[in-house]
């Protein structure tokens, strides 16, 4: 398959869908692969490296010809890039042609309806389903470790103390306190990370199996006294509470706050606004010099006061925003994206092209578009139309059964 790799261009981002060691392992498969000009630099990989990969180096147009585009953002995707950009990007894709990347459609579902009117079978690797066959897929989870790890470290340069325990002629100093909000996988490697920096780190999430999770890399448990029967999703994914839920547990969760020196925020829902854990006052009872790093920022944020890519200070805290951590390592980052993206585009491709059917649930979760219908049910839910019909046909058999 001819598979082209364009440069991203949505602002801040640094990462590559490619980088040369997966363009090398395509290549010897048979694929032949087309990347933009420049689309590696900003990871660390200039064109000669693609190129003694055996890759093509070309233009836009021409990695966008391929009947494969493997991309980080999908076209549109999250509203995040110009709206001349992401038109002139659709007038030189294939109509044909298969899509692979983000697209995050259950919080920012429009752009979907311009993949599908344009004909293509787009692809969102936000909805991998999370089963064995699938974790060498998993996005979401490389790059969701790659922010965990960022987001202490933005931390660290920030806060007004240093985070490990030291002791020197002058007295000791004791170590910093870091309290983690959300366990799952950004969650646990912020903890291991700001640990291997000395602090003492205290985690919170509402699913009760994250307890073994959070010690197991080093952090302390916090248990607070609410009812989380209900909190644990499809996929050991949290599940949104009720409103009366979030208050109570701001309520209890105000005293951890106001003690720590960092709060790393990583609490999401999949499809949903990220549940606001951090009042503003609970930011003023924090001490001066705080800090506040908001990791689902991108989602609406853990903390009221959050502003997209911006910081903040009220009463002396600061209140970091980042909605693309993994970005900061684009080196690393773009490594483990591409790896996942590889394994995908091998996954999807049979003996005779991309396979589009549904009886696998990696193929079918993924799916967001095909013959120019939206045929995820869940995007198609939230886009206001209705179900797929009998008389959709083909179309109709890519999507028999809902997604997680």
């Amino acid at each position: 398959m001819h598979i082209g790799v364009p440069r991203e261009v949505v602002p801040g981002e640094t990462r590559v869908a490619l980088t040369p060691n997966e363009v090398r392992s395509l290549t010897d498969e048979g694929h032949q692969i087309t990347v933009e000009q420049g689309a590696g630099h900003r990871a660390g990989h200039p064109d000669s490296e693609y190129l003694s990969a055996g890759a093509r180096s070309g233009t836009r147009a021409e990695a966008f010809d391929a009947a494969i585009v493997l991309r980080v953002h999908l076209t549109g995707a999250g509203g995040h890039a110009p709206a001349s950009d992401v038109a002139q990007d659709l007038k030189l894709t294939r109509p044909s042609a298969v899509l692979v990347g983000l697209a995050n459609p259950l919080s920012h579902p429009g752009p979907v309806r311009g993949l599908a009117e344009h004909g293509v079978a787009a692809f969102s690797l936000d909805l991998l389903p999370r089963i064995t066959r699938a974790q060498a897929m998993d996005v979401l989870s490389s790059q969701s470790a790659v922010a965990g790890y960022r987001a202490v470290l933005v931390a660290a340069e920030r806060v007004d103390k240093m985070l490990p325990m030291t002791t020197m002629a002058a007295g000791s100093i004791a170590p910093a306190h870091v309290l983690v909000l959300g366990a799952g996988v950004a969650g646990l490697q912020a903890i291991a990370t700001a640990r291997r920096l000395g602090a003492v780190v205290r985690a919170y999430d509402v699913r009760a199996a994250a307890r073994e999770q959070v010690e197991s890399v080093g952090g302390i448990f916090v248990d607070l006294p609410l009812d989380t029967s209900s909190a644990e999703g499809k996929g050991g994914y949290a599940q949104a509470q009720q409103e009366e839920f979030y208050t109570r547990q701001r309520e209890v969760l105000a005293d951890e706050v106001a003690a720590a020196d960092i709060v790393i925020a990583t609490a999401q829902v999949p499809g949903k606004p990220a549940p606001v854990l951090i009042t503003e006052d609970m930011v003023r009872a924090m001490r001066p010099g705080s800090v506040i790093v908001d990791a689902a920022a991108a989602q609406g944020g853990n903390c009221a006061l959050s502003v997209p890519d911006e910081t903040i200070e009220l009463s002396g805290v600061s209140i970091i925003a980042p909605t693309n951590l993994p970005a900061g390592v684009a080196a690393h980052a773009s490594r483990l994206y591409a790896r996942n993206l590889a394994n995908f585009t091998r996954h999807l491709l049979g003996e005779e092209g991309p396979r589009l059917t549904a009886d696998d649930p990696i193929i079918r979760d993924t799916l967001l578009t095909r013959d120019g219908h939206v045929v995820h049910p869940r995007v198609r839910t939230l886009l206001g139309l209705d179900p797929l019909g009998a008389s959709d046909g083909a179309v109709r058999h890519a999507v028999t059964a809902e997604s997680n």
